[in-house]
C-alpha cells in the first residue's frame, strides 16, 4: 500500500541539524549541558520551577509514581481511554489500576464517576489530557484534597494545552510530557517531568540515572573527577544531549506549530460538521487545546461499513491514519487480569470501535488537508445506509 501522505512527519530544519552536528562534534552525547538548557527552557515555557529531562513520558509517569512510597496492592484511579503506558507503570509498581469511563465529546476521564471508585486503598489519580484537551482538573483536585490522594498528570498529548488559562504542567501536580516522534515537538525519543516540588525534583534526578549521586557530565566536568555513589536503586531513564539538541530548537517553534495546527483543525471542523455520519470532538469552556490529534468518530448506525473497513479505504487512497485508542479494558492483558466488562465502560467501548485519527501536523499543506477531507467525505458518500 503506497502511503503518499503519511499520518505524521516531523518538521526539522537547519536549526536542529546544526545543533545535532555540534553535539556530535562536542563528544558529549548523553545527559549533559544541552539537556540542562532544554530543561531550563522548558521550565520557562511551562512556568514551573523544575523540569527533568527523561527518555520518555512513560519514565516520567513511573518516576512520579515510584517516589510516592505506596505499598503493593494500593489503588490508582485512571481512565481506560489511554495508551497502555499510563496503566503499565501502575502495574510495574505492583499497584492496582482502577478504571473510569470517559465523557462523551472529549474522551477525557468522567470526573463524575471518580468518587464512586475511591476506596480505603486508593492512593492516587492519573488524569490523562486526551488529544490535547485537558481534563476538568478542579473537581479532580478537590477529590484529591478531600481523600488525601496524589495526582500525577499524563500530558503526553498536552504540551500547549491550557486549563482555565493556566498551562498544563503548572497546576501544582507532577506532570509528564512526551516528545516521541509523532508529538507536537519531538526529540525522537524523550520526555519531561515538571514539578514545583524541590524534593521531588532532587529525588527524580537521582532515580533517572540508576540512583547515582552525580550526573556523569558533572563527574567529569571542569571541577574535577568525583566518584559516584549509589543513593537509591534507580532506573536508566535519563535524556541524552543528542535528543535535547532537537528539543532546544523544537521548543522555539512550538507557538508557530500550534498556530498551523489550529488553522488545519478549524478547516477539518468546518468540513466535517456538514457530514452527519461523522462526529467530531468537542471543546469545553475551560479548555485551550494543543490540537495534538484530530479525531473523528463514525456514526456506524448510519454507515454500511465498519471502522476498520473505513480505515482501509482511507489508506488505499494513500493517506495514513491511526487509532487513539482501543481502550485499556479491551486490551487482552487487562481484560484477563482484571476481568473487565464492556458494559462498565460503555462510552470508551463505543468510541474504541468508532474513532479514527486523521493527519494533523505543520508539514502538511492546505492542499493536504483538503485532500483528506475529500477522501473521507467520499468514503462516507459511498457507504451511507
Amino acid at each position: 500500500m503506497d502511503i503518499s501522505l503519511p499520518y505524521h512527519r516531523s518538521w526539522f530544519d537547519d536549526d536542529e541539524i546544526n545543533e545535532v552536528v555540534e553535539t556530535l562534534k562536542s563528544g558529549w552525547l548523553t545527559t549533559g549541558p544541552r539537556t540542562k538548557i532544554f530543561e531550563d527552557n522548558f521550565s520557562n515555557y511551562i512556568g514551573c520551577n523544575y523540569s527533568i529531562g527523561l527518555n520518555s513520558c512513560t519514565a516520567g509517569l513511573h518516576l512520579a509514581l515510584a517516589t510516592r512510597g505506596f505499598r503493593p496492592g494500593d489503588e490508582v484511579i485512571t481512565t481506560t481511554m489511554t495508551f497502555p503506558a499510563t496503566v503499565n507503570v501502575i502495574i510495574h509498581e505492583r499497584l492496582c489500576p482502577v478504571f473510569v469511563d470517559v465523557e462523551p465529546g472529549t474522551l477525557t476521564i468522567d470526573v463524575n464517576q471518580i468518587e464512586e471508585k475511591i476506596t480505603s486503598k486508593t492512593r492516587a489519580i492519573i488524569p490523562v489530557h486526551f488529544a490535547g484537551h485537558p481534563c476538568d482538573m478542579d473537581p479532580i483536585m478537590d477529590l484529591a484534597k478531600k481523600y488525601k490522594l496524589a495526582i500525577i498528570e499524563d500530558a503526553a498529548h498536552a504540551l500547549e494545552t491550557k486549563y482555565k488559562g493556566q498551562k498544563i504542567g503548572n497546576l501544582g501536580n507532577p506532570t509528564a510530557f512526551s516528545f516521541y516522534a509523532n508529538k507536537n515537538i519531538t526529540t525522537g525519543e524523550g520526555g519531561m517531568l515538571t514539578t514545583n516540588d524541590e524534593s521531588l525534583n532532587e529525588t527524580v534526578r537521582v532515580l533517572r540515572l540508576h540512583g547515582l549521586s552525580r550526573d556523569a557530565w558533572k563527574r567529569f566536568g571542569k571541577s574535577g573527577f568525583s566518584q559516584w555513589e549509589l543513593q537509591l536503586p534507580g532506573y536508566k531513564y535519563n535524556m541524552a544531549d543528542i535528543n535535547a539538541a532537537l528539543g532546544i530548537h523544537q521548543l522555539k517553534k512550538v507557538d508557530r506549530f500550534l498556530k498551523i495546527r489550529k488553522t488545519y483543525a478549524k478547516i477539518y471542523d468546518e468540513a466535517f460538521q456538514k457530514v452527519p455520519e461523522l462526529e467530531t470532538l468537542e471543546t469545553r469552556d475551560y479548555a485551550e487545546l494543543s490540537h495534538h490529534l484530530y479525531i473523528i468518530a463514525l456514526r456506524l448506525d448510519q454507515l454500511s461499513i465498519t471502522r476498520d473497513e473505513f480505515i482501509d479505504a482511507i489508506q488505499s487512497a494513500g493517506i495514513g491514519v491511526a487509532v487513539h485508542y482501543k481502550a485499556i479494558h479491551l486490551q487482552p492483558f487487562y481484560a484477563k487480569e482484571f476481568s473487565t466488562q464492556l458494559a462498565t465502560y460503555p462510552i470508551a467501548t463505543s468510541y474504541s470501535y468508532r474513532i479514527i485519527s486523521l493527519p494533523l501536523y505543520p508539514r502538511m499543506s492546505i492542499d493536504d488537508i483538503e485532500r483528506v477531507i475529500e477522501v473521507v467525505t467520499e468514503i462516507v458518500s459511498r457507504n451511507r445506509r
